[in-house]
C-alpha cells in the first residue's frame, strides 16, 4: 500500500511538474501560431490579392522549398544551441550557490536521473539540428527529418520552463534533506540484504557519508539562524534511524560488522577497541553513529538554538519508543545513554531551561517503556533521572532538581495507574531523591523535591493505599515543622492547573486536583503539623 500510494503520488508530481506546463504553453504557442497562419491562409490573402493555388492550409505549409529554408535550418539549429546554453548556465549557477551552503549536492546533482535525461534530450535535439542543417539539396528537402526537428525544437524551447521549475525545487533545501535520507535508508536496505563483507563495507561507507552531509546541514544551519532547515535535518537523521529499524531484523550478519571501510571514520576511530566491539555484537552501530550526530549538533545547538536541543530530545524519544515496541533492549539501553549525555552536557552548559525541556520528554520516555512492559528499562530510566537530579543539585542549579523530583513522582504514578510491579521500587528509589540535599540543608530544593512527595502521597490516599502513604510520612518525619508548614501552604495556594507561563508541560507543578488536595490535612496530622486556621489556604 505504501508502495502504492507513492507511485501515485510520484506520477501526480510529474504530471504536475512536466506534462502539464508542457502541455499549457505547447497548446497555448501551437493554436496562436495555427490561428494567424489559417487567418493568412482563408481571409487576408484573398484581401490582398495572394494567389493560393490549389493546395490545402496543412499542405501549404509542409512543402518545403529547399531555396526559401536554406537561413531557417541554421537558424533552427542555433535556436537549440543557444537554449543548452542557457539552460547550462541557469543550472550551474544554481547548483554553485547549493554547493556553497550544503556538501555533496553537485554529486547528487549530477547523478539524478531527470537531470540526466533533460540535458541528453537538449544534446540530441542539438547534435540533429546540427546534421539536418547541412541535409538540404538544391533539389531535395527532407521532410520527415525537418518535420520532426521543428516539433524537437518546439519541446526545447517548451521544456525550459518545467525544467526551471524542476531544478528550483530539486535544490530546495529541504527536498535536498529528503533526497539525502531517502538515499541513506535505501543504502541501509541494501547494506543489511548483503551477505558479502564488500558489498556491505561499500554501503556503510555510502551511509555514513549520509549521515554526516545531514550532521553538515544542522550545524551550517545553526551557524546561520536557519532553524527551518536546521529542525529537517535533525528530523531527517531521526526518519533514517526509524526506517532503518524496520529492515534491521532481516538483515544479515555482514552488515552489524563494523568493516574498515568505517573504522576509520572520527566517530569510531577514537572508540576503544573493546567498546567498539560491542557495538557489534549489539547490532546497533547504526543507531549509535545516528545518535553520535545527534550529541555533535546538540553541543553546537545549546545556548544558541534550544529549539534544536529539545528536538534532537524528541527525535531520540521516538527512536526509545521504536526500540521499545521491537524488544530491542540494546538499542533501548543506547538510547538512555544518549539521553543522560543530552543532560550531562546542559548541566554542564547551566542551561536550566533546556534541561527542564529534556526532563519532560526523558520522562515521557519511561512512560513509553512502562506502557510497552518494559518494566526494568524503565526502573533504570528512573534512576539516571534521579542522578541527574543530584548532578544538577551539587551545581546549585535546584530548579532542575525540582523538576526531576515532580518528573518522578509522576512516573511512580503511571507505574500505579498501569499496574505495574517496579511500583514500589521506583517509590524507594523517589524517596532516595531528597537525601543528599537533607544532609546539605538545601533550602529550595529540598522544598519542591518534598512538594512532589507529598503529592504523591496524597494521591495514594485519594487511591486507599493508606500503607503506601505512610512510607512517605514516615520519611519526612525529621522534618521540620516549619519546612512542614511552608510546604503546606504553597501546595494550597495553587489553584489552577495552568502555569501563568506559555510552556511546553502547560501543567503548573504544585497544582493538585480536588480529589487530592482534600487528603492534604489527614497526612499532615500524621506528621504532627497543627491544622491551619479556618479560611487559611483552603480549597
Amino acid at each position: 500500500m505504501i508502495e502504492s500510494s507513492r507511485s501515485l503520488q510520484s506520477a501526480g508530481s510529474f504530471a504536475g511538474t512536466w506534462v502539464k506546463p508542457s502541455l499549457l504553453l505547447s497548446c497555448i504557442s501551437l493554436t496562436l501560431f495555427w490561428t494567424l497562419y489559417a487567418l493568412d491562409f482563408l481571409v487576408f490573402d484573398h484581401l490582398f490579392g495572394v494567389e493560393q493555388g490549389t493546395e490545402p492550409l496543412l499542405s501549404r505549409y509542409f512543402s518545403f522549398s529547399p531555396e526559401a529554408i536554406t537561413d531557417a535550418l541554421s537558424a533552427l539549429a542555433g535556436v537549440v544551441a543557444a537554449i543548452l546554453g542557457i539552460v547550462i548556465t541557469v543550472v550551474s549557477i544554481d547548483v554553485q550557490l547549493s554547493a556553497a551552503r550544503f556538501a555533496g549536492i553537485t554529486k547528487m546533482f549530477s547523478r539524478d536521473r531527470t537531470n540526466l535525461l533533460v540535458i541528453g534530450f537538449y544534446v540530441v535535439v542539438c547534435v540533429c539540428g546540427l546534421w539536418l542543417s547541412v541535409a538540404l539539396k538544391s533539389d531535395y528537402v527532407p521532410h520527415l527529418a525537418l518535420s520532426m526537428m521543428l516539433v524537437l525544437t518546439t519541446l526545447s524551447v517548451v521544456l525550459m520552463v518545467p525544467y526551471f521549475g524542476y531544478v528550483f525545487g530539486f535544490l530546495e533545501p529541504m527536498n535536498i534533506i529528503a533526497k539525502i535520507r531517502q538515499e541513506a535508508l535505501n543504502m541501509a536496505k541494501r547494506g543489511a540484504e548483503h551477505r558479502g563483507e564488500s558489498e556491505a563495507s561499500k554501503e556503510q561507507e555510502s551511509l555514513l557519508r549520509s549521515m554526516e552531509e545531514l550532521t553538515d546541514i544542522a550545524s551550517g544551519s545553526i551557524s546561520g539562524k536557519d532553524k527551518i532547515i536546521a529542525s529537517g535535518a535533525v528530523d531527517a537523521l531521526k526518519d533514517l534511524a526509524l526506517g532503518y529499524l524496520g529492515h534491521k531484523s532481516g538483515a544479515k550478519e555482514a552488515w552489524f560488522r563494523v568493516h574498515q571501510s568505517i573504522r576509520k571514520n572520527p566517530d569510531f576511530v577514537a572508540m576503544d577497541p573493546e567498546s567498539l566491539s560491542d557495538l557489534e555484537e549489539r547490532h546497533t552501530w547504526v543507531e549509535w553513529k545516528v545518535m553520535r550526530q545527534y550529541l555533535g549538533i546538540y553541543n553546537e545547538a545549546l545556548g544558541t538554538m534550544r529549539d534544536i536541543n529539545y528536538l534532537i530530545a524528541i527525535d531520540t524519544r521516538y527512536l526509545g519508543e521504536a526500540a521499545a515496541r521491537a524488544q530491542d533492549d540494546e538499542l533501548v539501553r543506547l538510547v538512555y545513554r544518549f539521553m543522560n549525555s543530552y543532560l550531562r552536557a546542559t548541566l554542564n552548559a547551566k542551561d536550566i531551561r533546556t534541561a527542564y525541556n529534556v526532563l519532560n520528554q526523558y520522562r515521557l520516555l519511561v512512560e513509553s517503556m512502562l506502557e510497552a512492559g518494559q518494566e526494568e528499562a524503565a526502573l533504570e530510566g528512573l534512576r539516571h533521572m534521579i542522578y541527574y537530579g543530584h548532578v544538577s543539585f551539587d551545581r546549585k542549579l535546584t530548579f532542575v532538581t525540582e523538576t526531576v523530583a515532580y518528573d518522578v513522582s509522576a512516573l511512580v504514578q503511571v507505574a500505579h495507574e498501569s499496574s505495574r510491579a517496579i511500583e514500589l521500587p521506583m517509590l524507594d528509589s523517589f524517596l532516595e531523591l531528597d537525601r543528599p540535599l537533607r544532609a546539605l540543608s538545601q533550602e529550595n530544593a529540598l522544598i519542591g523535591v518534598r512538594k512532589a512527595q507529598v503529592k504523591l502521597a496524597a494521591f495514594y490516599l485519594s487511591q486507599g493505599l493508606e500503607e503506601r502513604a505512610r512510607r512517605i510520612a514516615d520519611d519526612m518525619r525529621e522534618e521540620p515543622e516549619e519546612r512542614l508548614k511552608a510546604i503546606r501552604t504553597a501546595l494550597l495556594a495553587v489553584k489552577s492547573k495552568d502555569f501563568w507561563e506559555i510552556t511546553d508541560r502547560g501543567r503548573n507543578f504544585d497544582f493538585m486536583p480536588d480529589a487530592e488536595r482534600r487528603y492534604l490535612p489527614c497526612f499532615f496530622e500524621w506528621l504532627g503539623v497543627e491544622p491551619e486556621s479556618p479560611g487559611l489556604g483552603s480549597a
